[in-house]
């Protein structure tokens, strides 16, 4: 998933934003609410990471702000105030969960784990497309009771789309999902990768479920040919 971690104390954030990748997520990061307000306005994410005390824009404003501003990520708040009203607060302001610090990294990625199943392919740890299967935990892909190991970047490029299916993605969506603030891709980067996954979805009879649609990006969805019909 691409996240957003706003947190202004760097003790606490740079051990936060290596276990988030080290569980191969995208994360960009922000040491104070204005920086964040920005990358919000200006990248997509699947998930929210929010200090209360955040300077400049609070952790509780941005939250809201996003909720106005029609945002339909899960925001994770995190506070050193655990007060019951705090919490009523912040899920009032439209957080999806609360973690109170000193935070626990192992905590932190399994919240987050948690909050990244809000989509209608997951199935227990498992983003699935008809009979094709992405292990989140192993990166192992599954079709036809054949497994195959991927890398870090083709799990995170077939993640994304499955988590999108059957909609046309552009590759300025793509690159912004896959490729944290700061670390922009070549430009041939993003087509690399597909053929790359592509390559690896072979084995399996699927490297035509990744249509290219010419001048647009990118579609994950079952061919039609092998689609089965009952009967």
């Amino acid at each position: 998933m691409r996240i957003l971690l706003a947190e202004d104390n760097l003790d606490q954030l740079q051990p936060m934003q290596i276990a988030l990748e080290q569980a191969n997520h995208i994360v960009d990061s922000a040491t104070d609410g204005a920086t964040a307000d920005w990358l919000l306005s200006t990248n997509t994410y699947d998930l929210l990471i929010l200090d209360w005390m955040l300077p400049q824009i609070s952790g509780i404003d941005l939250c809201r702000r996003y909720r106005q501003q029609g945002g339909g990520a899960p925001v994770l708040m995190i506070t050193a105030r655990g007060g019951l009203q705090d919490r009523i607060d912040g899920l009032d302001a439209g957080a999806d969960d609360y973690l109170v610090k000193p935070v626990s990294l192992l905590e932190l990625v399994a919240r987050v784990r948690a909050l990244g199943r809000r989509v209608p392919q997951w199935q227990g740890d498992i983003l699935s497309l008809g009979d094709l299967y992405l292990h989140l935990h192993s990166l192992e892909l599954e079709r036809d009771n054949q497994r195959i190991k991927l890398s870090k970047r083709e799990f995170q490029l077939l993640e994304y789309l499955l988590r999108h299916p059957h909609q046309v993605l552009s590759h300025n969506q793509l690159e912004q999902a896959l490729w944290a603030v700061g670390s922009e891709p070549e430009s041939n980067a993003l087509p690399k990768l597909v053929r790359r996954l592509r390559s690896r979805l072979k084995p399996l009879g699927a490297d035509s479920y990744i249509e290219t649609i010419y001048g647009m990006g990118y579609r994950l969805s079952i061919p039609a040919s092998q689609v089965q019909t009952p009967g």
